[in-house]
């Protein structure tokens, strides 16, 4: 299998009459353990690709492949984080990292007689992402970066094929989104999970991908892609070099000419 993530010329109506197209004959591929980023205009359908990659949207055309299983519905295989941590406030971090572990087979069916087992799984996770000692609190106790680390634990604990991030650093200053991201490329250098990264973050996504796609403005397809060959782990420092401000200003015009980009179907 050459590709874990294989969207084939996909295309998305929705609307009361469907008569909205967001996606047009979309394709992209990602291959077992790398890490994408998607970038485009606001309004390009980015979170609408998230959404039929799951399952959670059925698409209108075209196909779509994870882990060689066409998609017809949602995906127990795939962890997700948003931009907003979306924790529950009346359950502790500890409780809403297990989450998954009670509603996701083949953990759901041994929560009560394995629960110790998944506790220190999640306290293993709180601690490499540096919330040891925040089992106990709730949600509302944390700042909001603190959330989000708590977001990424419940995302990972069920071991998911596919992680999928729709800007889930994006309500943060750049300093904590800058800590995050280091946060984030530790997970994925323990677990190599295959990610996909919705953001609009330029800087984020050069650091934190393998490859970089450029969605056009709506009906979003792909209309570019850029390989970043830096090999992990990096350091924050790369983004300063005269490489990294190179491939920005290429991305940025990418972008600017996405949104000028008014291609009728």
């Amino acid at each position: 299998m050459e590709y874990f993530v294989d969207i084939n010329n996909v295309s998305l109506n929705y609307g009361q009459e469907y008569d909205t197209l967001a996606l047009h004959e979309t394709s992209l591929q990602v291959k077992k353990g790398q890490l994408i980023a998607v970038v485009g205009p606001s309004g390009c359908g980015k979170s609408s690709l998230m959404k039929i990659v799951t399952g959670l949207e059925p698409i209108s055309a075209g196909e779509i492949f994870v882990g060689g299983i066409k998609v017809k519905g949602p995906q127990n295989n795939v962890g997700m984080a948003f931009q907003n941590p979306s924790l529950l406030p009346w359950r502790t971090i500890i409780e809403n990292i297990l989450l998954p572990l009670e509603i996701v087979e083949p953990y759901a069916s041994k929560f009560k007689i394995s629960i110790e087992e998944f506790k220190f799984k999640a306290l293993t996770l709180l601690k490499k992402v540096g919330l040891e000692g925040a089992e106990n609190k709730f949600p509302w106790q944390l700042s909001g970066g603190m959330q989000q680390r708590a977001q990424l634990c419940r995302a990972v604990i069920h071991e998911p094929e596919l992680l999928m991030l729709d800007e889930p650093f994006g309500a943060l200053d750049m300093f904590t989104r800058e800590e995050l991201w280091l946060v984030l490329q530790d997970l994925w250098i323990s677990k190599q999970h295959t990610i996909i990264l919705v953001t609009h973050d330029l800087r984020e996504a050069l650091f934190l991908a393998d490859k970089i796609f450029v969605m056009s403005s709506r009906p979003g397809k792909i209309i570019a892609d850029f390989f970043i060959n830096e090999p992990r782990s990096r350091e924050l420092k790369f983004l300063y070099n005269d490489k990294s401000a190179k491939m920005l200003l290429e991305l940025r015009n990418s972008i600017h000419s996405a949104r000028e980009d008014n291609n009728t179907v």
